[in-house]
């Protein structure tokens, strides 16, 4: 029974979180959301994502078990990024971002604390444009329902910010 209360109350927090982060503005000093590039290349997405996130996100892109739930230290296991988990449930801009400078900064430039994200930024690491090849790579695998769900999440986004 606790688990099952643990797991509705985990279901409703990172519910809670999409739609705060789909609703809240472009961060302080930033002029607008990045935009995917239309020459992202999905086939060396999908080679860096083997190399870079199926460590963590799984080779199928699968995620790792009890992602829903709270590791030890209190982060999140890494989701899955199949039309599973809810890496479709945001906008393009907020994607990049947190893979970029990883989840803790990325949600804190939109003012949502309390979450504890393990996932940690790779703009050291991935060119801009390396990342955008990853994410069309993670969404060339999802059915066209899903992506067009996305899309029009990425598409309110940009009207947010007045793009």
């Amino acid at each position: 029974m606790k688990k099952l209360v643990f797991l509705a109350l985990a279901a409703a927090a990172l519910g809670g979180l999409g739609a705060f982060t789909f609703l809240t503005d472009t961060p302080a000093g930033q002029a607008g959301p990045p935009r995917q590039p239309a020459g992202s290349d999905i086939a060396a997405g999908k080679v860096l994502y083997a190399d870079v996130c199926a460590s963590c996100h799984g080779a199928e892109l699968q995620g790792q078990p009890n992602w829903r739930g709270q590791n030890e230290d209190g982060t999140v296991p890494a989701p899955p990024h199949d039309e599973t988990g809810h890496t479709w449930h945001h906008g393009d801009a907020l994607l990049f971002d947190y893979t970029k400078q990883g989840g803790q900064a990325a949600l804190s430039a939109r003012g949502v604390s309390g979450f504890a994200s393990g996932m940690p930024g790779f703009g050291e690491s991935l060119s801009d444009q390396q990342i955008w090849d990853i994410l069309a790579f993670i969404k060339s695998t999802w059915p066209e329902r899903i992506r067009d769900m996305q899309a029009t999440r990425t598409e309110a986004e940009q009207a947010q910010a007045g793009l």
